[in-house]
């Protein structure tokens, strides 16, 4: 049965905290807040789901809005499983971080089964002043089920605007059915990939690359590497064959990332 559903999110600020102004969503989506520190002032939401994952025909639409001022960390409850598809699934979300907004999105891997085909498009505003960080990882599907690199097609365009201007394209495209994922510019005999963004238009990116070096520095059973943004930022990608990894490592970095922004929240790289 087709499915179309919705989720819509807009965090406010008022009182020096943070908090759900409106969460309006549809079946099979529900929001959970797990803000555990009242005190806190960041606004922490799950995204659940009494779905067991996206289905053929599919259409999820997701709009978020981060006011000024604000801080929202917004994570997921579990793997999304891509489930075997005669046509198609999409997905369509919209991020809208206004002036000294802070975003935080670190979702679980994606797990495309056999004969999957899904779509993603990610459309990102940021204000001048902002804090942000977005991830994905993408799995071969179900290793011990026989499905490694058995789905059709995935593919998940992010576009981040920075006062309407495009600034950065993420473009991950994977038809293992249609060329080899071993391949030299593919994932070179690994069987996850994973890719985190971070954008800050105060501080010093360098500090980070050089912190984030050190901390997975000697890892095994990973290759990684960051670089440097046309804009103030930088993107750390990540190879690797256990998923769980790949996501705990996305979230060591991110705490990196917040313990350092908040210890030195205006220093400018030269």
């Amino acid at each position: 049965m087709q499915l179309s559903t919705h989720l819509h999110i807009i965090a406010g600020f008022k009182n020096d905290k943070s908090f759900l102004k409106q969460g309006y969503y549809k079946q099979p989506f529900k929001l959970a807040n797990v803000t555990e520190d009242r005190r806190d002032d960041t606004l922490r939401l799950m995204i659940t789901s009494s779905s067991p994952g996206v289905l053929d025909d599919d259409t999820y639409s997701i709009e978020i809005s981060v006011e000024e001022n604000a801080s929202l960390h917004l994570s997921t409850q579990g793997y999304q499983r891509l489930f075997t598809m005669r046509n198609k699934a999409s997905q369509h979300m919209n991020v809208e971080v206004n002036e000294n907004g802070s975003f935080y999105f670190l979702p679980h891997p994606n797990v495309p089964h056999a004969l999957s085909n899904f779509s993603a498009i990610n459309n990102i505003y940021l204000r001048l002043n902002h804090n942000f960080v977005w991830s994905e990882i993408i799995t071969c599907g179900r290793k011990l089920s026989g499905e490694e690199f058995q789905f059709t097609k995935y593919h998940n365009l992010t576009n981040i605007y920075i006062n309407k201007k495009l600034v950065v394209k993420e473009n991950v495209l994977l038809e293992p059915l249609k060329k080899d994922h071993s391949a030299i510019g593919q994932l070179e005999g690994y069987t996850h990939q994973s890719t985190l963004i971070f954008l800050n238009n105060h501080f010093g990116m360098k500090e980070i690359m050089t912190q984030a070096k050190e901390l997975f520095s000697g890892t095994e059973g990973i290759a990684f590497g960051v670089s440097l943004l046309p804009v103030n930022g930088l993107i750390f990608r990540q190879l690797g064959n256990k998923a769980e990894q790949l996501f705990n490592n996305n979230n060591k970095l991110a705490e990196l990332i917040n313990r350092v922004v908040k210890k030195e929240p205006k220093l400018l790289s030269a």
